[in-house]
């Protein structure tokens, strides 16, 4: 019998939408439970000492186990089906965009967003104010090194879609909040359409 699988998120992340939306175009059903980050819902002494001990979200609850990290909770739920290459090299070539995304893309990026979106850049602090130029420079590299691939490539690896393209889907089609401006990255944009065409995709919440 499968483990039921709960997703513990705030469903303004873009790190807990890359998460259903692997569910999704898997046609695996998850239970939702909801938390405020911005009220501090995931720093409460029951959530770190049940939940995660990192106090972040998403965490995938397979069970009665707890799966931090979003791209390790995609990879779980992708195991086995068409998403994950069987190819060696590209199995590995995937993980390194996924690597890429939460180095150079995620905390950029995804960033930015927060920060203007629902922090405000008068309540930024001093140094929150100072890495705004930088992140957005940093955030800008990222965005191309992804068009001039997707320029020659439909895919970020391989032929079709993989968890690759789903995790660096989640923050990128939402970039336009923290000041990016998709227009200027033509390849991207027609690699989001291309996303939101899969059969079972699901919109942000």
């Amino acid at each position: 019998m499968m483990e039921s699988l709960v997703l513990h998120e705030d469903a303004r992340s873009g790190n807990c939408y890359k998460i259903r939306l692997t569910a999704a175009l898997l046609g695996q059903a998850l239970e939702r439970v909801s938390y405020d980050i911005i009220r501090g819902e995931t720093r409460t002494p029951e959530f770190l000492s049940q939940i995660n001990a990192n106090g972040r979200i998403p965490v995938l609850q397979i069970g009665d186990r707890y799966l931090p990290e979003s791209n390790a909770a995609c990879f779980y739920l992708a195991e086995g089906s068409a998403l994950i290459p069987q190819d060696r090299f590209d199995r590995a070539d995937m993980l390194r965009w996924m690597f890429f995304e939460q180095y150079n893309h995620e905390p950029n990026i995804a960033t930015l967003r927060f920060w203007l979106l629902y922090v405000g850049e008068r309540n930024l602090t001093e140094l929150q104010r100072h890495q705004l130029l930088p992140k957005r420079m940093a955030g800008d590299d990222a965005l191309t090194v992804m068009d001039r691939h997707l320029a020659d490539h439909a895919w970020l690896v391989g032929t079709s879609v993989t968890l690759a393209d789903i995790v660096l889907y989640a923050y990128t089609h939402i970039a336009e909040a923290g000041g990016f401006r998709l227009r200027d990255y033509a390849h991207i944009c027609a690699w989001l359409d291309r996303v939101q065409a899969l059969p079972g995709y699901v919109s942000m919440d």
